[in-house]
């Protein structure tokens, strides 16, 4: 990992030390378009060659239906679906509190506002599983659209080596109701659900991570169809503001949480420490070699680094800066500075409090921005999948007491048939 200095770095600088995942070239652009387009002209018949060029696997089906479902998710231990059923209760728990009804407000006498919730009729949920099988994505999607009540779930994944789904994907499947999950994934998964296929239903909004083929896709298929996306949720990211109070083992194992997703992950240290910086380093050293994705998490530590700041005033500064997916706070007093905070898409708080607690069982979502798009994104949510709905009441009294300041804004605008649709009723 390559070291910083804070105060020796000028604003350009610093401009350039948080872009991440950028296309200058348009290469990753040019290819995912080639996709889509594809897709939109053969449908299924890409989606099965792109299998075999990409998946290495010549697929008989799109999708594995309910049957088979449960036959592979009946392989699993009683263990692993234990920890299943845990993470689906904690995070079902936490999202439920983001279901309630607004107030009706009278904002005049006689004139009654408020929203409802409804639905989004299709999502599109799509779950990774490329260099590593997902089915915590599939809990964090699946759970908030089940409870928002989407009409149709339409469920998207890599095809295994043997042309079939994996167990987990399988029993969270169950857990959730989804009774079909197609067999495709990447760009053209996406390109699939924006455009639908004589197999796939085209959806009205698309969830899920992914590597930056996926995400360039969503990003396209938002600006030339009518099908939304959740945001650009790409290569993972962690940022660590680290001091003394800190663990040196428990910060390199942070980092190394989030290098193991990708090599184009990028994990961040940030500590006004450097003695503190050196310890994280040796225990790095000492972790990566024992890891089975050894090899992706160094290339990702290769494209990450450590910033050194004076205070932990400046670490926040830097921190809003980057705009971290996952934000680590391994400090005691934490509590002094997350007030500060401003960009970020979830918060661990503490040394106790281990990103990974997020990505599966807490209950909080792991569908976060990326790439500093959490200055302007929240995280997947129940409010990801519903539409509020706007509705007003006026009474005859209400008419009478906002009338005139209607036909008075709409004389000002020079609209006049905006004007009588307000004169006729209060005569």
């Amino acid at each position: 990992m390559r070291t910083y200095n804070y105060s020796d770095l000028s604003k350009p600088d610093i401009q350039k030390l948080v872009q991440r995942n950028v296309d200058p070239a348009d290469e990753i652009r040019n290819v995912v378009e080639e996709i889509i387009n594809n897709v939109r002209t053969h449908g299924d018949r890409a989606l099965l060659d792109y299998a075999a060029k990409f998946d290495k696997v010549e697929l008989k089906s799109l999708s594995i239906g309910k049957d088979e479902l449960a036959a592979f998710a009946s392989e699993l231990q009683p263990e692993q679906k234990k920890a299943l059923d845990i993470a689906y209760a904690n995070i079902r728990k936490f999202h439920e509190t983001q279901l309630h009804a607004e107030s009706k407000v009278e904002t005049m006498p006689g004139v009654t506002c408020w929203r409802e919730l409804r639905p989004i009729e299709r999502v599109g949920l799509y779950i990774p599983g490329g260099t590593a099988v997902l089915p915590s994505t599939f809990l964090m999607l699946g759970i908030p659209a089940r409870l928002a009540g989407c009409h149709e779930i339409v469920v998207c994944s890599p095809p295994q080596k043997d042309g079939k789904i994996n167990a987990y994907i399988a029993y969270v499947a169950q857990l959730l109701g989804v009774e079909k999950v197609y067999l495709t994934g990447g760009a053209q998964a996406v390109a699939a659900m924006a455009f639908g296929t004589e197999s796939i239903t085209k959806v009205d909004k698309i969830f899920g991570p992914g590597n930056q083929y996926v995400t360039k896709a969503k990003t396209i298929v938002q600006s030339t169809t009518n099908t939304a996306i959740d945001m650009p949720a790409g290569p993972s990211e962690v940022l660590v503001i680290a001091d003394d109070s800190a663990v040196p083992a428990y910060v390199a194992a942070d980092l190394l949480a989030q290098a193991e997703h990708g090599i184009d992950s990028q994990s961040v240290l940030v500590t006004a420490s450097e003695q503190f910086a050196e310890r994280v380093m040796t225990e790095l050293n000492k972790q990566l070699p024992a890891l089975p994705r050894a090899a992706i998490a160094g290339k990702a530590i290769d494209n990450s680094y450590i910033v050194v700041v004076n205070n932990l005033e400046e670490a926040m500064q830097f921190s809003n800066e980057y705009a971290p997916e996952h934000l680590i706070l391994a400090t005691d007093h934490w509590q002094q500075i997350t007030g500060n905070i401003v960009n970020a898409g979830s918060v661990f708080l503490g040394n106790l409090t281990p990103e990974s607690a997020g990505d599966y069982a807490s209950g909080t979502n792991h569908t976060l921005p990326t790439s500093a798009y959490a200055r302007a994104y929240s995280g997947v949510s129940v409010d990801s999948f519903v539409k509020k709905i706007t509705f007003q009441h006026i009474s005859p009294e209400g008419i009478q007491s906002i009338g005139r300041t209607v036909e008075i804004l709409a004389e000002l605008e020079g609209l006049q048939a905006h004007k009588n649709a307000v004169s006729v009723r209060m005569k």
